[in-house]
């Protein structure tokens, strides 16, 4: 326990150090952050211009839409404000600076992971919280202590899945070699499609948002939530699909790294 506490002290000096670093640049920090406000408000309206058009969406309120967006802001901000160093792995990778990571006495993974701060993530976060407050009170949910705990559990499985797939994803780069990761990024783009009813969209495109499993971010925990049939069943097991990802990303990044060759010299 005290090997736990120590490493989320380090962990927590790590962010610490990169985020005063940024905001030694203030103005560029609330550019950034304003950013990702600006984004996410895109978002909803484009999610209110479709309810303009249609009353109900696949068996799905605007508020419950909205609901599975806020879960969805929440997981990117927090991922963005704690783990954003996942993003930096391919650039680690290519230019040797991994090699300082490996002889320090500190698991490698925190070290990646905690290699930076995504301002932007303040943004997702304050914005997706606010949706959320907003969104839980226009919901068919009947709230109790009991309930409140299974959002809990459901919300931060959402949130490990969103983390386990950007670190899965982005340790690919051990095997592409490049000095950017298109799959990395790919992946990122399509969990937007992960905001809405999975119904909306073909049998593929659904299959690929649960095998990801970008669905089990927003979508399926969501569901859930809200007791919506066959998908309520499947979200019931976001909190097993969470830790399996989360030794399946552990894994591929330390196979990754057992096969990293340095770049110095």
């Amino acid at each position: 326990m005290s090997g736990l506490i120590e490493a989320v002290r380090i962990y927590r000096r790590l962010l610490g150090a990169h985020l005063r670093a940024v905001l030694e640049y203030r103005a560029d920090a609330l550019l950034t952050i304003g950013a990702a406000v600006l984004g996410q408000l895109a978002g909803l309206v484009f999610v209110a211009t479709i309810f303009r058009q249609v009353p109900v969406l696949q068996g799905w309120t605007q508020w419950e839409v909205l609901c599975v967006c806020a879960m969805v802001m929440l997981a990117e901000g927090i991922g963005s404000l704690f783990f954003e160093g996942a993003w930096h792995l391919s650039g680690m990778v290519n230019l040797g600076a991994l090699d300082y990571l490996l002889v320090r006495p500190y698991p490698v993974v925190l070290q990646v992971t905690g290699a930076a701060v995504g301002v932007n993530g303040l943004g997702n976060v304050v914005f997706g919280t606010l949706l959320l407050a907003a969104s839980v009170g226009r919901i068919d949910v009947a709230w109790s202590p009991t309930t409140v705990l299974w959002a809990g559990l459901l919300l931060a499985s959402g949130l490990l899945v969103k983390t386990a797939v950007n670190l899965a994803t982005n340790a690919l780069a051990f095997w592409l070699l490049s000095p950017s990761n298109s799959i990395a990024v790919s992946v990122h783009m399509l969990g937007d499609l992960a905001r809405y009813p999975l119904t909306v969209y073909g049998t593929g495109v659904r299959s690929l948002l649960t095998i990801v499993p970008v669905a089990f971010v927003g979508y399926f925990p969501a569901a859930a939530l809200l007791g919506k049939g066959v998908p309520a069943t499947v979200g019931t097991l976001t909190p097993v699909v969470a830790l399996a990802c989360a030794f399946g990303a552990w894994r591929v990044f330390e196979a990754g790294l057992r096969r990293y060759e340095s770049a110095g010299n």
